[in-house]
């Protein structure tokens, strides 16, 4: 397959489509030096993208806390995403919502003078952690840890806050793991490198309370399915020698959707029945 900028097709910029290869930004784009920058992920599932108006909702959020003002309204951004579905024939698909501070009058730390840009692109991509999603993920445990909402606005989908991610995916991957598992900054089990995090014990399920991670879209529905089955869910912090005693887990995010684990570090998990049941449940949910 061909790199993501050598592709055919459309990609929404600035309010109109252009050819996927055209799609470029200048080299003195502010982002690209000092991660000005937000973004969502999205699911395209037989032509209707999964909670499309909230994502939309929660980069002019991102936008905001960033101070980094989005000149599009929720319905302009819904009708960018259409655009590039359409001019793309896509029905099953990821898409990505990308907004930055371009090059301007400023380049230093200040860019308040610089335009806010947005585009949109959407492509077919498969399962985000491959045979994963049947066998269990194994999770290495990161290095880094996830930052304080002091550091950083944590409730942002912000670029700079995925910097950490990518070195420790990396870290993962050369270990033959899918992914790494952070603490926070306390000491907390916090989330994966682009997922969060569930745990089952007893019949009942444990997740990090979200107040130095992202409250994931993918998250929030999950909750609301398993209390919709009368399951108790514990939002809470979580200390790392609790892994062992959990007995099953699972990550959750709109690009690995609902993916069980079977190993992080050195505690194993089973895939069992609550798993199984949630991952087929939001597969039919997203599709309905």
């Amino acid at each position: 397959m061909s790199g993501y900028d050598d592709r055919d097709g459309k990609i929404w910029m600035d309010g109109q489509l252009v050819e996927w290869r055209d799609a470029n930004v200048h080299i003195l784009t502010h982002a690209l030096h000092y991660a000005s920058s937000v973004f969502e992920g999205e699911r395209l599932y037989d032509g209707k993208i999964f909670l499309s108006r909230k994502h939309s909702e929660r980069l002019l959020k991102s936008g905001e806390l960033m101070d980094m003002p989005i000149p599009y309204t929720v319905d302009e951004i819904e009708a960018a995403k259409q655009a590039v579905v359409e001019a793309n024939g896509l029905t099953n698909a990821y898409v990505r919502v990308v907004a930055w501070r371009g090059a301007g009058e400023d380049m230093g730390v200040s860019s308040a003078r610089n335009p806010v840009r947005m585009a949109v692109a959407a492509w077919a991509w498969g399962d985000y952690y491959g045979d994963a999603k049947m066998q269990g993920a194994k999770l290495d445990i990161a290095k880094w840890k996830r930052p304080s909402p002091e550091t950083i606005p944590t409730a942002a989908k912000a670029a700079g806050l995925y910097m950490i991610c990518t070195m420790s995916k990396h870290a993962a991957e050369a270990k033959g793991c899918s992914d790494a598992l952070f603490m926070d900054y306390r000491g907390y089990v916090a989330e994966a490198t682009g997922a969060n995090v569930f745990f089952v014990k007893d019949g009942e399920v444990h997740t990090p309370l979200p107040d130095a991670i992202l409250n994931g879209l993918t998250r929030q529905t999950v909750i609301g399915m398993l209390k919709d089955r009368g399951i108790t869910v514990h939002e809470r912090h979580i200390m790392p020698e609790e892994l062992e005693g959990f007995e099953q887990c699972w990550l959750t995010g709109s690009a690995a959707e609902v993916t069980p684990v079977g190993q992080i570090g050195e505690h194993t998990f089973e895939v069992g029945a609550l798993t199984r049941e949630i991952a087929e449940s939001y597969e039919k949910l997203v599709r309905s």
